[in-house]
């Protein structure tokens, strides 16, 4: 697709699923925001389109005049990302018009850049290097790790899935140069996440600062403009999900074999 050269006065939703939490953010043509945060997973498709509703009546907006609609595509709970997605790709192609007949553009961010870039805007010290680490369930975790530099994030270790108890080798064999800085106490790199609270002991080998953070809406937003200028935007049937662990049921021989690990790739 072809796009103007940023959103800068342009109005915006966002939409992040991708936990239990329900995080929503509208962005007015002034720049004023409005959100709205509720129970994410099963909840969210009950509550999503109605607060939304509500945002858009708040702000005096009309989806039509949305210049881009900012998706937390995961990891994450697979029930929130399903939702997210198919509510956008029903509302990117609802909002169609005379002069973009393909409907909104969507910008489909992953959920672990949304959380590295909400830990680093928590405090006046900004991080500038995060390690996301988010719980997956079933004894597993999402990790991915971000870099800031010149007004912008770049992904130092791609989104993937481990066990909490790996996540401390992972990050020494991949990025030594932050395990360094991590068990140094560096103030501009840290961890942030949920997955300290669930899996105290086996991530206890994982040195440095730590921030509960969630990905959220406003993170979504802040993050779109850089997207938009990196061309990202996509129609909206190509707002997909990126789900990382592509399978949660196993059979009983797969169970009794210990194959789970296998059957989830990074």
């Amino acid at each position: 697709m072809t796009h103007s050269p940023d959103l800068t006065g342009t109005p915006c939703l966002a939409i992040d699923t991708s936990t239990d939490t329900l995080s929503l953010a509208l962005r007015g043509a002034d720049g004023r925001v409005w959100r709205h945060q509720g129970a994410g997973g099963a909840q969210a498709s009950a509550q999503l389109l109605p607060a939304l509703g509500e945002l858009l009546v708040q702000a005096g907006l009309r989806g039509t005049e949305l210049a881009s609609i900012a998706m937390g595509r995961g990891p994450g709970a697979f029930t929130g990302l399903r939702t997210a997605c198919a509510v956008v790709q029903g509302l990117a192609y609802g909002w169609s018009s005379a002069e973009r007949p393909q409907g909104v553009p969507v910008l489909p961010i992953d959920s672990l850049l949304a959380l590295a870039e909400e830990a680093a805007a928590q405090s006046a010290v900004r991080w500038t290097r995060v390690l996301s680490v988010l719980d997956a369930r079933m004894d597993e975790v999402y990790v991915a790790a971000y870099a800031w530099a010149d007004g912008a994030w770049t992904t130092r270790l791609p989104s993937a899935l481990c066990a909490p108890a790996d996540v401390a080798a992972l990050v020494q064999a991949q990025l030594p140069d932050w395990a360094t800085a991590l068990q140094d106490g560096d103030a501009h790199t840290g961890c942030a996440g949920n997955a300290w609270a669930v899996y105290p002991q086996a991530l206890a080998g994982l040195s440095g600062a730590r921030r509960v953070a969630l990905p959220s809406a406003d993170a979504l937003l802040r993050l779109a403009p850089a997207a938009w200028r990196a061309g990202q935007a996509v129609q909206a049937a190509d707002a997909l999900p990126l789900y990382v662990r592509d399978k949660v049921a196993f059979t009983t021989a797969e169970r009794e074999a210990g194959l789970h690990k296998a059957a989830a790739r990074p």
